[in-house]
C-alpha cells in the first residue's frame, strides 16, 4: 500500500476522473464498492426488499382471499 508517496494516477487525473464517473452514475467502479452496494440492496438497507414486499402483497392477499372463499 502506498504511504503518501508520489502517485502517477493522482498526478494525471485518473483518480479524479474515476471519482466523477462513480458519483455521476451512482455505480462504484471498484469490485468491493459494487459488492457493498448490491449487499445493501439485498439485505434491506436499500430499496430491493421494499419493492419485493410491495410486489408480494397483492399475491398474498389473493391467496388468503381464495382460501376464505
Amino acid at each position: 500500500m502506498n504511504k503518501g508517496g508520489f502517485s502517477w494516477k493522482r498526478a494525471t487525473g485518473v483518480t479524479r476522473a474515476k471519482s466523477k464517473i462513480s458519483r455521476a452514475t451512482g455505480i462504484p467502479l471498484t469490485k468491493s464498492g459494487r459488492q457493498r452496494k448490491v449487499g445493501k440492496m439485498v439485505t434491506g438497507d436499500g430499496c430491493l426488499v421494499l419493492i419485493l414486499a410491495v410486489g408480494a402483497l397483492p399475491i398474498a392477499i389473493g391467496i388468503v382471499f381464495r382460501l376464505i372463499v
